[in-house]
């Protein structure tokens, strides 16, 4: 019986990066919830992100269709000033950092890369943006560390910085154990970027 080859696919996602010493800043911060939460899957500092839009799988192919748009629009667009602020969770389960600065700059971003990954043909079906930068994810039956650890954070200012790059992502979901780990497959600076 002959089967069909499938086609090669990439998770992906387009985001935003806080630069090393703004994550350096949080990780600090975050030190004794390292300690008090060890079972909580700690995503890696390096990883950290803000999503604009989450892709999921798609071919490899309309992955590649996504890059003229997105350097058009990073060369078009200034960077964003930006800080992380606070701490909440999602459902109980996820612990994530808010997002701080020019928020009107960062939703019109979104909405702006949304339409160029329609444009390409890719159907958007995502949600509304709500910016934060996922820190954590408690285990399952596990609807207290989360929590906790958010209220650890909620006087927490960093200092700000600038969104220089825009970002398209791929990571290893489902690729096989350990963590999740993420990788730039294209990054573009923004106009007048440091």
């Amino acid at each position: 019986m002959n089967e069909e080859p499938q086609a090669a696919t990439v998770r992906v996602f387009i985001a935003l990066a806080p630069p090393d010493d703004a994550k350096e800043e949080l990780e600090q911060r975050l030190l004794p919830a390292y300690a008090a939460y060890p079972r909580m899957r700690w995503n890696r500092i390096e990883d950290w992100h803000i999503t604009l839009a989450f892709l999921g799988e798609l071919p490899v192919t309309a992955v590649a269709l996504l890059g003229p748009p997105l350097a058009d629009l990073a060369a078009t667009r200034p960077p964003l000033r930006l800080g992380l602020r606070g701490g909440g969770h999602f459902d109980e389960r996820v612990l994530w950092t808010g997002i701080d600065g020019d928020l009107e700059g960062l939703h019109l971003l979104a909405a702006e890369v949304r339409a160029a990954v329609t444009g390409c043909g890719i159907p958007f079906h995502g949600r509304p943006l709500r910016p934060h930068l996922t820190l954590a994810r408690a285990r399952r039956h596990d609807t207290t560390s989360a929590v906790e650890a958010a209220a650890g954070l909620d006087a927490f200012t960093g200092r700000r910085w600038e969104a220089g790059r825009l970002h398209l992502v791929g990571s290893n979901t489902g690729r096989g154990p350990g963590p999740i780990q993420y990788r730039d497959i294209r990054a573009w600076p923004f106009d007048g970027a440091k």
